[in-house]
């Protein structure tokens, strides 16, 4: 990694990169590089960049950060924070956390995502494997597949990308997704923590067909601000849920908890008759590793991005490397969340008939 970084051990990776643990001389300190596969197809080299210009620009406690980028031997990597802790699917493993343990996780990372969100990016693949116990606290890595708010995504035409298990519906169904679905990954994953299982297992049709059928099921003996909030978060309506914001206020302490809501009623059988037909319609294809396309029934083409990998890291000690990949800019426009209103219910009065006497002449 020329003379500024010295490559160790692997420690992890997937279908497009390797990660190692590595010394970097000039800030001398232990460091991760994500090492990308050589030979990238365009594609790969879109989502490189658009990898890099979001890390660039995002800083937050429980995000990994990005140091430096650079090209070595045809292959290009990133430097980032080392974070030297299991990542949370190997916790969960172990057993189930507790109630408090779960709910300082859950504010923890809802504040991360609000973060995100505000900055105009969903991360779109939040799952206990992504996320990493630091000693100073759960951090969300890997943007690999993050987007931009409202943007054109990279992907093939007529799929979408994510992971099946973590998936929200509308993901599954092909539509738009935005800052809500990684709201109702973050419940599977609160409820994975929570009960030790995954909610939708089962291969990829049946898990991503399960969640069109039927609501998350949230157990019983849960604190009733807890119990309600994560129903709403994992509501197959993307309207309904709350805001990352508000997930994290209410686990945080910081407001009271939402109104309490019934559960919906569950759709009808001709209804889940409809969903199943439509679902059944749906072939996955793993996207080397655990993250699958599912393909969709309409997706916009891909605009033409023009795209370059990153710079050449220098041997200076600046933490960040300035120079973006590519110099097309991303569209980051923020969708706003629609909130149903409460309904008044009207009173209505009786009013008595006199009747007048009746006399008899």
């Amino acid at each position: 990694m020329g003379e500024r970084y010295r490559l160790g051990e692997r420690i992890g990776g997937g279908g497009s990169a390797d990660v190692h643990r590595a010394w970097d001389r000039v800030a001398e300190r232990e460091v991760a590089v994500k090492l990308f596969h050589a030979r990238p197809t365009p594609a790969q080299q879109r989502r490189q960049a658009r990898e890099f210009r979001i890390l660039d620009r995002l800083r937050h406690p429980a995000l990994v950060p990005l140091y430096d980028s650079g090209v070595r031997d045809g292959r290009v990597f990133f430097v980032m924070r080392l974070v030297d802790g299991p990542t949370l699917a190997d916790r969960i493993a172990e057993g189930p956390l507790s109630v408090d343990e779960t709910i300082e996780l859950g504010a923890r990372l809802a504040d991360a995502l609000a973060y995100v969100h505000r900055a105009g990016i969903t991360h779109r693949d939040v799952k206990p494997a992504n996320i990493l116990l630091a000693p100073d606290g759960a951090v969300l890595g890997d943007f690999g597949i993050a987007q931009g708010h409202d943007t054109t995504r990279f992907t093939t035409i007529g799929t979408v990308v994510g992971t099946a298990a973590y998936m929200a519906p509308e993901q599954v169904r092909g539509e738009p997704v935005g800052p809500s679905a990684d709201v109702y990954s973050l419940a599977l994953v609160l409820l994975e923590c929570l009960s030790g299982r995954r909610e939708y297992p089962g291969s990829l049709t049946e898990s991503a067909v399960a969640r069109l059928l039927r609501p998350p099921a949230v157990p019983d003996g849960l604190p009733p601000h807890l119990a309600d909030l994560l129903r709403r978060m994992g509501d197959r309506d993307p309207d309904a849920r709350p805001s990352a914001r508000e997930v994290s206020a209410v686990l945080g302490g910081v407001t009271r908890p939402l109104a309490v809501v019934k559960p919906r009623r569950r759709l009808a059988v001709a209804a889940g008759s409809a969903v199943t037909a439509a679902a059944a319609a749906l072939a996955f294809a793993l996207l080397n590793g655990s993250t699958a396309e599912v393909p969709a029934t309409s997706v916009p083409a891909p605009a033409p991005v023009s795209a370059a990998p990153p710079p050449v890291t220098s041997d200076a000690p600046a933490p960040v490397a300035k120079t973006a990949p590519v110099t097309q800019a991303e569209e980051t426009t923020a969708a706003p969340d629609n909130r149903g209103n409460g309904e008044d219910k009207g009173k209505d009065k009786d009013k008595g008939q006199q009747k007048k006497p009746h006399k008899d002449k």
